[in-house]
Formats: structure tokens, sequence, C-alpha cells
């Protein structure tokens, strides 16, 4: 899949998503330093400078384009140069791919703020929670396979954070949008990380 769409999908699943139509470019979440060698000095796009608010959430297809520095998550999924036409989109599967859905800033909020919504509407039993995110993300239910396995995670990664809250607080805390600080953060962190993998799911990002 594309690195737009699956940008678009969790945002739009996390509700984080602004359906807003036309205007300006808009800058979101980039590597810092991502232009400094490549800007020229009397330029005006020497140095990137992030977008904050709603242009954060803004569909893909606004994102500014440099052509000497393009978007990095979509250079990492091949999109292409924009020098020529492309009738069909290279079709890989690499390990920087991957790394790029686990650990981007974008997705990890957009999972942070499915994960608080499925604690708030579904309640604190693992199952509704569980279903929820899952119905959210990949439109159906757990197996009751895949069921055993999330809550192996789940637990896991609970017990982790709360022995390290600090840990928790930072990991839920990536992105501008701010936590929901009347839910435990440890909790937060533990559905976020499980919620992260159900995004990567191949169904989640080739659907």
């Amino acid at each position: 899949m594309d690195a737009e769409v699956i940008r678009d999908s969790a945002l739009a699943a996390s509700g984080l998503l602004v359906p807003k139509i036309g205007g300006p470019s808009v800058k979101p979440y980039q590597p810092e330093g991502i232009w400094d060698k490549v800007g020229m000095v009397e330029g005006n796009t020497r140095i990137y400078q992030q977008d904050k608010g709603e242009n954060l959430y803004r569909r893909s297809l606004y994102s500014f384009w440099k052509r000497m520095a393009p978007p990095a998550t979509l250079e990492i999924f091949n999109a292409p140069a924009r020098e020529l036409s492309c009738i069909r989109r290279e079709r890989t599967n690499t390990p920087l791919q991957a790394l790029a859905a686990l650990n981007d800033t974008q997705l990890l909020e957009a999972a942070r703020v499915i994960s608080e919504s499925a604690l708030r509407k579904a309640g604190a039993s693992f199952d509704d929670t569980a279903a929820w995110i899952t119905a959210r993300v990949l439109s159906r239910s757990l197996s009751p396979e895949e069921s055993a396995i999330v809550r192996s995670t789940f637990d896991a990664a609970l017990a982790s954070f709360k022995a390290s809250p600090d840990d928790a607080r930072k990991f839920i805390a990536q992105g501008e949008s701010k936590p929901d600080d009347k839910l435990d953060p440890a909790s937060v962190a533990a559905w976020l990380l499980v919620t992260n993998q159900i995004m990567n799911l191949d169904e989640a990002l080739n659907k």
C-alpha cells in the first residue's frame, strides 16, 4: 500500500484526519533537519518548519514536497519522483518500510488516540476494548486464537509499563496532540503497543 494511504487510513481510524478540502500545502511530522543539507542558503525552504494544529492531520495529498528531499516516509514506500509521470507504483516490502510503519510519529499518535477512544467508549474490559480497536482498524472481530495472542502481548506490555511509569508517559507523549490525563498512562501505553501491532497486520496495510 502507498504510504499516503497508510497514513490517511490511520488518521481516519483515529478520528484525527482533517477533511478540509483545498488550501496551501502543509508540513506534517518529518525527521529533524531533513532539509539542512539540500536547502539553498538564500531559499525560503532551507529549513523544514513543521506545521502545528490541524495542518498536521490534513490528507497526505496536501503535504509539501521538496524535490531534493521528499517526505521521508513516502520515499521509504517508493513514492515516485516528480520529474517523470508514473502510471504504476512499485510493489515492495522491505524491513525499512516495516520500521517506518512501526515507529512513525504520526502512526504512533494515531494508535494512541484509537487506544484512548477504546478505553473511554468500550470500558475497562479487555475483550470489549480489543473488540472496539479491531473493529475500528480491521472491520472485524478477533478470532479466539488471535485474542489469546493479543492478551499475552497486552499483559506483558502492561506489566512492563507499570514497572516503568516514566517510559509509559514518554511513549504516549509522541505527537502534538496531548494524551488524555484522565486515563492511566500504563494502560494507554500497553494498548498503544497492541493497536500499533494490529495496524501493522497485512490486512490493515493492504486492505
